[in-house]
């Protein structure tokens, strides 16, 4: 309505601070409502050209993230129905050694302070404890004993070469799929605050006269020039252009992991037979049981007998049944319902998409005929001063290149912090994405700090839900001591997620 009464008086203009002076249409009001409506039109603009990007990241996160834990649920929930059925008595009563094993596998994908390689040595230290005592239930076996059997793991090889396969395959998909969940996080948090655009003075003014200036010259038909149109955007979005090269690393490094995930850190490959493989360990140790015995009883010395109180004969008959894994047809599948090669290939063609995005922004907002000149000939559009053919050359991408914009007044020596602070954090990413892609955790070469899983919901949920599980209790001291040093470095780390995209 504003607009209406100024048209129906023309003044000189010399009070416009911001559109051409001249005969002129508007008011130092109406100039001041274009201001703000300029904003928020660029502001909302951004917003609405960044909104499937930011989606994509969002939505393919959330579903990695579903279709990974519910993977480990079902695998877990696999292995302990065909244990039960197989083994029986002697698996439920050190059922909680493989309780720990999924647990801890949990904890460290969603972000917790968990050395893989050390886990899994553990896992197969305790499992053999139990095992020896089971097959040897004729002897005491002592905890003093137990401490020692543990130092020869490693020389005795009870359970064949499962533990060291098993090892290499899940760190390295584990590896993997928690810096690539954690990649998919930080895109979604980069792009969220980077789209959040706070516009300038200078960029206020140069809006204004792109898009309103024409109605204070009686023209609210004649559209923007293009190359005006882009001038003024690459001036307001300098900043944003300046994150296009670590964005565009990030995005390459995030493909080089997901298809480490296609390949052989395909994790799916590696946990849906982990039950089979425990099996054959497990197997492996009773066959070999009387050497593994002999070698230990050399070291360690020969126990003492039980007596008549416990049983005088050992337990290997127990573990007489060899373990069958599900059928392919009979294997459970995810709620995300899908398998990881389609999952993976999905987020890949979308990451391929998002390439080059903040560069292209100034493109994306000034094309179209709803912003800029259409089929018109270069004379029908509006230069910023009058309807005619725009001369200035189009700016290239970026702070520095702005020096000399002819339509924005930009501050060179001034980068955007927020900015700054995204570009820091995708590099730190892409460093880890690239030690991802060769099976390393860097996770635990810096400061030690356990990286973010993003900080959703779902995410604070579950660690809350794995804060509950126990430890079964352990004889031996020195092990004991160095969990309780890494739970206090847990709980003094906050026990939340810590959000990886700020600047070091």
């Amino acid at each position: 309505h504003w607009l209406l009464i100024g048209l129906l008086s023309v003044s000189a203009g010399e009070h416009l601070r911001v559109c051409p002076q001249g005969n002129t249409c508007c008011t130092v009001e109406m100039e001041d409502k274009f201001g703000q409506q300029s904003k928020h039109d660029f502001e909302t603009s951004v917003d609405e050209t960044s909104h499937n990007l930011r989606s994509t990241f969002v939505s393919r996160h959330k579903r990695f993230d579903e279709f990974f834990l519910e993977l480990l649920e079902n695998t877990e929930r696999s292995l302990n129905e065909m244990f039960v059925k197989t083994y029986g008595k002697p698996y439920m009563q050190n059922s909680e050694v493989f309780e720990n094993l999924f647990a801890e596998l949990k904890r460290y994908y969603t972000g917790g302070n968990v050395n893989l390689e050390e886990m899994l040595n553990d896992f197969w230290s305790r499992l053999l404890e139990r095992m020896f005592t089971l097959l040897n239930s004729q002897y005491v076996i002592s905890e003093d004993y137990l401490e020692c059997i543990s130092k020869y793991t490693d020389e005795l090889k009870p359970f064949g070469d499962v533990p060291r396969k098993l090892k290499a395959q899940v760190t390295r998909t584990f590896i993997a799929a928690r810096t690539f969940v954690q990649g998919l996080s930080v895109g979604r948090e980069v792009a969220q605050r980077v789209a959040k655009v706070s516009s300038t003075v200078s960029c206020i003014r140069a809006l204004t006269r792109l898009m309103y200036c024409p109605f204070c010259q009686g023209m609210p038909s004649v559209k923007p020039c293009k190359n005006y149109c882009l001038n003024v955007m690459k001036g307001c979005l300098a900043n944003q252009a300046d994150l296009d090269p670590e964005w565009n690393q990030y995005i390459d490094a995030m493909l080089l992991v997901a298809q480490r995930l296609e390949g052989p850190f395909n994790i799916e490959s590696v946990m849906e037979p982990i039950d089979v493989k425990i099996s054959e360990a497990i197997m492996n140790m009773q066959d070999n049981s009387a050497q593994v015995s002999y070698r230990v009883f050399q070291g360690c010395g020969q126990p003492k007998p039980a007596g008549m109180s416990r049983s005088a004969r050992g337990v290997s008959d127990v573990f007489t049944t060899r373990f069958k894994p599900y059928s392919p047809e009979e294997r459970p599948t995810t709620a995300a319902g899908t398998s990881l090669d389609r999952l993976v290939a999905d987020i890949k063609e979308k990451l391929k998409t998002s390439k080059k995005f903040w560069s292209s922004l100034p493109d994306m907002l000034c094309d179209g005929d709803k912003v800029t000149l259409g089929n018109s000939t270069d004379e029908d559009c509006w230069n910023g001063h009058s309807k005619g053919r725009y001369f200035p050359e189009v700016q290239k991408d970026g702070l520095t290149n702005q020096v000399s914009n002819p339509e924005v007044e930009v501050d060179i020596t001034r980068p955007d912090t927020n900015i700054r602070q995204q570009i820091m954090a995708l590099r730190v990413m892409t460093n880890k994405l690239k030690n991802a892609y060769n099976g390393n955790d860097i996770y635990f070469q810096d400061s030690g700090n356990p990286p973010s899983s993003g900080c959703t919901h779902q995410f604070v949920t579950h660690l809350d839900k794995l804060s509950t599980l126990k430890w079964a209790e352990r004889s031996d001291e020195a092990l004991t001591a160095a969990r309780e040093r890494r739970g206090e470095r847990d709980q003094a780390q906050g026990g939340e997620c810590h959000v990886t995209i700020q600047s070091s």
